[in-house]
């Protein structure tokens, strides 16, 4: 059995405070839900001295909406999520569908919206035991001076992103507010990732995720799909978000985005354009998968070879703009 190693735990009573400890000691990381971080401390892959929980911040837990938007709490389960009445429209149809594609009732239970957009990059050799990365050799991600495993000649870190909700919220607009000691700000979601597998986030360490802002879109409609190893849990090889505003039947404008096929989930614009002005025919839904498959880029570093993930990047798509198309 791997066991937890030691470590002490503070719980915050403001994202201020969190983001405050944060800052003060380079041993610290924040606990949301932990379905990630435990598993991770116990294969000795992330060793924090000092755990910050936000469980006893309550202003981090609500859904509230507006005529704009709704705002999610960071602390708000992904079973919240799923069971929302805010969630019920079209145009939200993809962070819901994300939300509930995510792991087991019992992790999605445990699981929290900000927890899974700071969501650690997975790799075939970095999600190992100690023991076995012991035997077979450290990587770069967890240990200075050592070559990447996947692509020993790469300057950066190859992990991959595996967050489910980041391409809905892509998909669909949102933006995120974070605290620090000294205030709040807030970006789009689209600024908060990079192309790197070992500093994945912008955004600093200190930095606490406290709201996620996702707007209302009247008309849009949207859906995520993904293929996965094992159907009833499991991470992303290749996740699909899409949202698209029909207007009598054409495309006004869409927006497209896709994880599980780098370092960072990200939009595809040139689908989108294939998509706009047209309606959901044949030939457009082919040349918005095409153009996805285009800008796939995976490597050799989750499950799946990397021609098939492609492959997949290009077939989800058709499949999600089909379930859109049929839609009444």
């Amino acid at each position: 059995m791997l066991r937890l190693p030691r470590f002490e735990l503070v719980s915050a009573a403001s994202a201020r405070e969190a983001s405050a400890l944060l800052r003060d000691s380079d041993a610290a990381m924040i606990l949301a839900g932990g379905t990630d971080l435990f598993p991770k401390m116990k294969r000795r892959q992330q060793q924090p001295a000092l755990l910050v929980s936000l469980g006893r911040i309550r202003e981090l837990y609500g859904i509230t909406e507006t005529a704009d938007e709704v705002r999610l709490g960071a602390m708000a389960t992904l079973t919240s999520l799923t069971g929302s009445a805010n969630f019920g429209r079209p145009e939200h149809r993809a962070l819901r569908e994300a939300a509930a594609s995510i792991s087991t009732p019992q992790l999605r239970n445990a699981g929290t919206i900000g927890g899974n957009l700071c969501l650690d990059t997975r790799c075939n050799w970095y999600d190992q035991s100690l023991f076995w990365r012991q035997a077979a050799g450290f990587c770069m991600k967890t240990h200075a001076n050592v070559v990447c495993r996947v692509a020993t000649s790469s300057s950066r870190c190859l992990a991959t992103a595996s967050a489910d909700t980041v391409p809905a919220l892509l998909a669909l607009g949102a933006t995120v507010e974070l605290t620090g000691p000294d205030g709040s700000r807030t970006v789009g979601i689209d600024e908060m990732y990079r192309e790197d597998g070992i500093h994945y986030l912008t955004i600093a360490r200190h930095d606490v995720v406290t709201d996620v802002r996702v707007p209302r879109r009247p008309g849009w409609t949207s859906t995520y799909v993904k293929l996965r190893d094992r159907q009833a849990f499991d991470f992303p090889i290749a996740g699909i978000a899409l949202a698209v505003k029909l207007v009598k039947g054409v495309v006004e404008d869409a927006r497209v985005a896709v994880t599980g096929l780098g370092s960072r989930a990200s939009l595809v614009p040139a689908a989108a354009e294939a998509l706009r002005g047209r309606p959901l025919s044949d030939e457009a839904i082919a040349a918005a998968a095409a153009a996805t498959q285009k800008a796939s880029r995976p490597m050799d570093n989750t499950s799946g070879t990397i021609a098939a993930r492609r492959i997949a990047a290009k077939v989800l798509t058709e499949r999600a703009l089909r379930s859109l198309a049929a839609l009444p």
